[in-house]
């Protein structure tokens, strides 16, 4: 009899940790607002029920998947890339922002913005094939290590948004990336690190063309910025890529607050949410005064518009995956 208790008590553990499709999250507000409308847009028969095909959830990357501080991952690799071919370009030396990068002025190439960035991948992009890019791209993330923890960068995702992300899927959600970031940066290694592939990617884009070198075809990047996605651009590259307006929308800065706006300006139901980053322990608290997320404006559009704010600190139980042995 002891037995037969002890074994319905595992049953009955495991189905409730099993059932738990968000176990890094804190039971608070914003895990049981996120549950509530995936069970509710999902189940037939439901005065919410949103059909498989108009299921889109669309996620910033930078500062809302993975760690943005105490530099973008991309303007890491920018910076290296420039370095390395700094000998062949004695012009960088006055130009900036190359300037500010070989003279280790952070400050000011943080201050550049995306497009400050976008000029740096543009340039050492430039005569370069897509594959050959994300091959470098692919090797850099190899051996490139985050600053501040020294874990690989493609380590520095965050948990709870992997979770979320799981969910979705499993719920018959489509995941897509909204970003900042070069489209063909973030295309080699979003599959393995979230699960999205490379088709699903919609970031920034430099110009290109298609050429014939010796009897085969590539696509070969030229130094011109093509397209910066942020802010208001962000809902055009949605509906020009997409065709369909997002149910969910998740970002954490004023360059996400379009892409929310859109999203919930249709009838309901629409779920929005900002990552807030206040965890200054377990990651880099930081919002309103930032140079890299600055989240002002969109903080104050939250409230007013039914977007949930995730606390990092409240509401996160973790914030990284744990560190596998090696």
């Amino acid at each position: 009899m002891k037995l037969f208790f002890l074994s319905l008590l595992f049953i009955f553990s495991g189905n409730t940790f099993a059932q738990d499709p968000l176990p890094a999250w804190n039971d608070g507000p914003s895990k049981k607002a996120i549950i509530r409308f995936v069970q509710e847009t999902t189940r037939a028969g439901s005065s919410q029920f949103i059909s498989k095909e108009e299921r889109i959830a669309v996620f910033d990357n930078d500062g809302t998947l993975w760690s943005e501080q105490p530099i973008y991952v991309q303007l890491a690799f920018a910076i290296d890339r420039i370095k390395t071919l700094a000998p062949q370009n004695p012009q960088w030396k006055t130009q900036q922002p190359f300037k500010a990068v070989l003279e280790n002025d952070i400050q000011t190439v943080k201050a550049s913005g995306h497009k400050g960035l976008f000029e740096l991948i543009a340039a050492t992009h430039a005569g370069m094939s897509t594959e050959a890019f994300q091959a470098i791209v692919s090797e850099w993330l190899k051996t490139a290590r985050h600053p501040v923890t020294n874990r690989p960068y493609t380590e520095m995702v965050y948990q709870p948004m992997l979770e979320l992300l799981a969910y979705l899927k499993s719920n018959g959600y489509t995941n897509y990336i909204v970003s900042g970031g070069g489209t063909e940066f973030m295309r080699p290694w979003t599959q393995k690190a979230y699960g999205i592939p490379p088709e699903r990617i919609i970031g920034s884009a430099i110009k290109s063309k298609f050429v014939e070198v010796n009897g085969q075809y590539r696509i070969i990047g030229l130094p011109e910025l093509e397209w910066i996605n942020d802010g208001s651009n962000k809902p055009l590259a949605i509906q020009h890529q997409i065709g369909r307006r997002p149910v969910i929308a998740f970002g954490n800065s004023d360059g996400d607050q379009d892409m929310l706006l859109w999203t919930t300006g249709a009838p309901e139901p629409r779920l929005a949410g900002i990552i807030h980053h206040t965890d200054g322990a377990r990651e880099v608290a930081y919002d309103r005064q930032s140079a890299i997320g600055k989240l002002n404006t969109a903080l104050d559009l939250a409230p007013k518009n039914n977007w949930l704010v995730v606390d990092m600190k409240k509401d996160w139980r973790s914030i990284f995956p744990a560190i596998q042995p090696k």
